[in-house]
């Protein structure tokens, strides 16, 4: 991992909170590839419960896990409370720029993706901030489920889910 990177750090209690009450996502960057991580993490994410509306002008008008892909943020059908961004770091200026004019409460930046002015001026209009952090990771590690891995997720409960196929979660046609 690079330096920069590595020395975003982040409150548990906050990141919980974040995913507690973000129950609609916009993801830019969804793919309509099944083998991309954004088509995973919006599977997952929709097993969840969030509502995950995907935006991609590549894609827009077709539909992906059962939800019609947008073209952009000012398209969506309602303001998400996140904007979970899967581009490259140079991508988001104006992914912000928008999610700052449709009034989203949180930019959420996925692994590797890092924009410190972008993330300064979305804070200064008030949203919260994640960078190199991916919701679906962070949902199962903060809720339990990647213990089961064996993985530790630096967390400890009694609590134990439910682990399901992939295919049952896939949308049907």
């Amino acid at each position: 991992m690079s330096a920069e990177l590595a020395d975003l750090r982040y409150n548990d209690a906050d990141l919980r909170r974040i995913l507690k009450e973000a129950k609609t996502i916009a993801m830019v960057g969804a793919s309509m590839n099944e083998m991309r991580p954004s088509y995973f993490a919006m599977l997952y994410l929709q097993g969840k419960g969030f509502r995950v509306m995907p935006v991609n002008p590549r894609y827009a008008g077709q539909t992906l896990l059962g939800e019609t892909v947008y073209p952009d943020l000012a398209s969506l059908p309602e303001v998400p409370v996140m904007v979970d961004i899967f581009r490259r770091s140079q991508d988001v200026p104006p992914i912000v720029d928008e999610a700052i004019r449709i009034g989203a409460k949180v930019v959420w930046m996925q692994l590797g993706v890092r924009h410190d002015e972008a993330a300064a001026k979305a804070e200064a209009a008030g949203l919260e901030v994640v960078m190199n952090r991916c919701p679906k990771i962070e949902y199962a590690r903060l809720f339990g489920e990647i213990g089961w891995l064996g993985v530790n997720r630096g967390t400890i409960s009694s609590k134990r889910g439910q682990a399901m196929q992939l295919s049952k979660f896939r949308a049907r046609p």
